[in-house]
């Protein structure tokens, strides 16, 4: 890693945790991610949502299509395929999944969690108990979505709980499972994941990194600033950048960049979900920088998913330079438009360009 006062070098990153879509969003926001990373684990929740193998294959088809006439076959970018689970999968998807040399991890998302989640599990042991093992065996990550779903459970104590009711028991069933506890929000979360045995490791996103729960609230309903799990206090804003610039090899890169179209963000009861994708990497930056730890942002980035996935690191190198960048306030999507996460806000970082060494 190259840092200089005006320019950061790097090896190319991967964003493991991606939502790209279908249809024209997909072919309008996948060049965000490109170039930028080498690789992503892209999410299966879509209306149906991908649950069998071959239905991860045709979607990945679509996403290498919508590749070639966006950014041209100049580009490289690898689709890593996850399949969703549900409590029907069987254990016999598992092992076609293993074999089939495109899928990568199994999601996670209890029921009613979060965007397209209807279809989700719930009773993770209780139903899914031999494909779980499955995946044990084989070797196939679990993803998980770590919040509970409890109506009686507060919005912003669901992670912490989650790691009790679900997360403990599951591990100690299960010790030898991988697990990658998702867009960790929580400084429980990242302690549990610090301190856990076995093969766990966890992504965190740049907004969790970057925001507080004040940001829902600046000045008014901020929609573009509402996911799930949602921003939570500043002192967990805090434990979770130590966490990603402390040096352990258990945390790195996730985005969990979702797209929503406007009206689907601004109206009544809107999505969940911050679009990142093409400011990714000046936000982590910025993020890291925030703290003086710039030099642990490749370990993060480029290093950590790789080798917790059992994938070597990419080849390539990108660059970052120090310019003053404003993130536009909408982006197009056909004859529609997304809002950004940070949208006119003005960056210190901005992605300069990708090349081999």
């Amino acid at each position: 890693m190259d840092i200089s006062i005006n320019s950061l070098t790097l090896t190319q990153p991967d964003d493991w945790h991606l939502h790209l879509r279908d249809g024209d969003i997909l072919r309008s926001v996948l060049r965000g991610s490109v170039g930028q990373f080498g690789r992503a684990i892209v999410m299966p929740n879509l209306t149906p949502p991908v649950v069998k193998v071959e239905q991860a294959a045709a979607y990945r088809k679509r996403i290498l299509q919508a590749l070639n006439d966006t950014a041209g076959e100049t580009q490289e970018f690898e689709p890593l395929m996850t399949l969703y689970l549900t409590d029907d999968t069987p254990p016999d998807e598992i092992y076609k999944a293993a074999e089939s040399g495109i899928i990568y991890g199994v999601k996670l998302y209890p029921a009613g969690a979060t965007t397209n989640s209807a279809a989700g599990v719930t009773d993770l042991l209780g139903r899914c108990l031999s494909t779980l093992e499955a995946m044990q065996k084989v070797g196939m990550p679990l993803l998980m979505h770590g919040e509970v779903t409890d109506p009686k459970i507060d919005i912003f104590d669901r992670e912490a709980v989650f790691i009790d009711r679900v997360m403990i028991p599951l591990r100690d069933a299960l010790p030898e499972l991988k697990v990658v506890f998702e867009h960790l929000t929580t400084r429980q979360g990242a302690e549990y994941v610090r301190d856990a045995a076995g093969p766990i490791a966890a992504t965190i996103t740049p907004h969790h990194l970057l925001y507080n729960r004040n940001a829902l609230f600046n000045g008014g309903i901020r929609p573009h600033m509402y996911c799930l799990p949602v921003l939570k206090r500043e002192i967990h804003r805090q434990a979770l950048l130590e966490a990603a610039t402390g040096g352990s090899g258990r945390f790195f890169l996730g985005t969990d960049s979702a797209p929503h179209l406007r009206g689907m963000k601004e109206s009544a009861c809107g999505c969940a979900g911050c679009y990142t994708a093409p400011y990714a990497m000046a936000l982590y930056a910025t993020a890291f920088e925030s703290v003086g730890k710039l030099d642990q942002l490749e370990a993060f980035a480029s290093l950590n998913g790789p080798r917790f996935y059992g994938l070597p690191v990419n080849k390539r190198k990108i660059t970052l330079e120090r310019a003053s960048y404003t993130i536009p306030d909408a982006l197009s999507v056909g004859d529609d438009e997304l809002v950004p996460l940070a949208a006119g806000e003005t960056l210190p970082w901005r992605f300069a360009d990708a090349a081999y060494t």
